[in-house]
């Protein structure tokens, strides 16, 4: 079931966000949409000056958020959300290194499990089934939601303009995935929809896979937008 809504949900200044490998563009991209929204926003890095030098561009974009970075293990402690947006490659022994500091806390796998060859990205097979679900299994106190895969980077950063689409979110924690939704929903103009169970993160996670190559095609930032409700 999805929210229905046509502007911005009113945001929590005293939720806090943790963006596990946020230096990269869509991780960045979240944390000035969520910084805009008014939440505060710790950029996590294998590099601490890395982490620094994506606070300054975020800041630059929005001047008055509260936004903080550095060790990717830093900002896992008082965090009410974690977001996972490192490469592919780097997700498993990621979510090895960080399972005890992520402990029971709801964390958002935004990764997507694809390669690179000449005729563009491919999807991987992952053997839990997706990359949320292996996330699950890694680590196995955590709330594991899936979701915000669709948006484009390009998009999220830039905050002078409004964004369209919606995020489809999968989770098997009925609480972690309202919480999650409502989260969506501070984004200007993004709805969240409810796409099921974990297992229906695949699908997700394939069809991100799909966008990128029709963006290529017509030169867009194609998203995702489900009618008929």
């Amino acid at each position: 079931m999805a929210r229905s809504k046509s502007k911005e949900s009113e945001p929590d200044p005293d939720v806090r966000i943790a963006i596990i490998g946020g230096t990269g563009p869509e991780g960045m991209g979240l944390a000035t949409r969520f910084a805009k929204a008014g939440h505060l926003i710790y950029i996590g890095s294998r590099s601490e000056e890395r982490a620094e030098d994506a606070v300054a561009k975020v800041r630059e974009s929005v001047p008055d958020g509260h936004v903080f970075g550095g060790l990717n293990e830093d900002g896992l402690e008082r965090a009410d959300f974690v977001f996972l947006t490192v490469p592919s490659d780097a997700h498993d022994d990621t979510i090895e290194q960080l399972a005890e500091a992520i402990g029971d806390k709801i964390l958002i796998d935004v990764v997507v499990p694809m390669l690179f060859d000449r005729e563009g990205p491919k999807a991987i097979d992952v053997e839990a089934g997706s990359a949320a679900q292996q996330a699950r299994a890694i680590a196995t106190d955590a709330k594991v939601v899936s979701g915000f895969h669709h948006l484009d980077a390009s998009a999220l950063a830039n905050v002078d303009k409004p964004m369209q689409g919606d995020v489809i979110i999968c989770s098997d924690h009925r609480g972690a995935k309202d919480k999650v939704m409502a989260l969506v929903e501070n984004i200007e103009y993004i709805r969240a929809v409810d796409g099921g169970p974990l297992a229906n993160s695949k699908y997700i996670e394939q069809l991100t896979v799909l966008l990128i190559h029709i963006n290529k095609i017509y030169r867009t930032h194609s998203g995702v937008r489900i009618t008929g409700f």
